[in-house]
């Protein structure tokens, strides 16, 4: 998924207010915790350092997290709208699904992937 695929996605979801550069905000702010939490603990990381998305970056960049996992973007921007708008059950409900896609990945990953200094063992 591209940034831009999200953004024209979620906008046709849900109807917001929020600038397309408050919402890239805050997709580079997800894509900073998978680059940390999942694919640097992992030998096969690109090792190259993520210096984030803002209004400048190109929206056909390709997100980090590829199909079937990639409808977490959609989910962390829906939870990013409702967190500021106020709307708690929404955000809930939103992280939940979010959660769910993330967790999926980070599994997966976890599950192809050798971690950094972990020995195979046959």
């Amino acid at each position: 998924m591209t940034i831009q695929k999200a953004l024209q996605t979620v906008d046709a979801l849900k109807h917001n207010a929020y600038t397309q550069a408050e919402k890239i905000g805050w997709l580079s702010c997800l894509e900073h915790t998978v680059k940390a939490e999942i694919l640097d603990a992992f030998e096969e990381g690109d090792g190259k350092d993520f210096t984030g998305y803002d209004d400048t970056t190109p929206l056909d960049t390709v997100l980090l997290v590829g199909e079937p996992y990639d409808r977490m973007y959609l989910h962390w921007l829906e939870a990013q709208m409702d967190y500021y708008n106020g709307e708690t059950l929404r955000y809930n409900n939103a992280m939940l699904m979010f959660r769910s896609f993330f967790d999926a990945y980070a599994a997966h990953y976890n599950r192809t992937h050798r971690a950094k200094g972990q020995k195979w063992k046959f």
